[in-house]
């Protein structure tokens, strides 16, 4: 079955890798990683489940304006 999946970002992933974000953002590896903890910290205190060295997708678009 073919169709529009919200969930799906402009990478065609649900969750990005710190490699992924280093390379959107233009800015190393280790400081994606920081970018990701923050984000997934703030995904945490709203009482979501979050995977440790990877962020949503959708949240990481919303919150960076890309």
């Amino acid at each position: 079955m073919t169709g529009f999946d919200p969930t799906a970002s402009k990478t065609g992933k649900k969750y990005l890798t710190a490699m992924d974000v280093a390379e959107l953002l233009g800015v190393s590896r280790s400081t994606a990683y920081r970018i990701i903890k923050r984000l997934n910290s703030d995904l945490e205190k709203s009482g979501k489940l979050t995977v440790a060295g990877k962020v949503s997708a959708k949240y990481f678009y919303e919150n960076t304006y890309l």
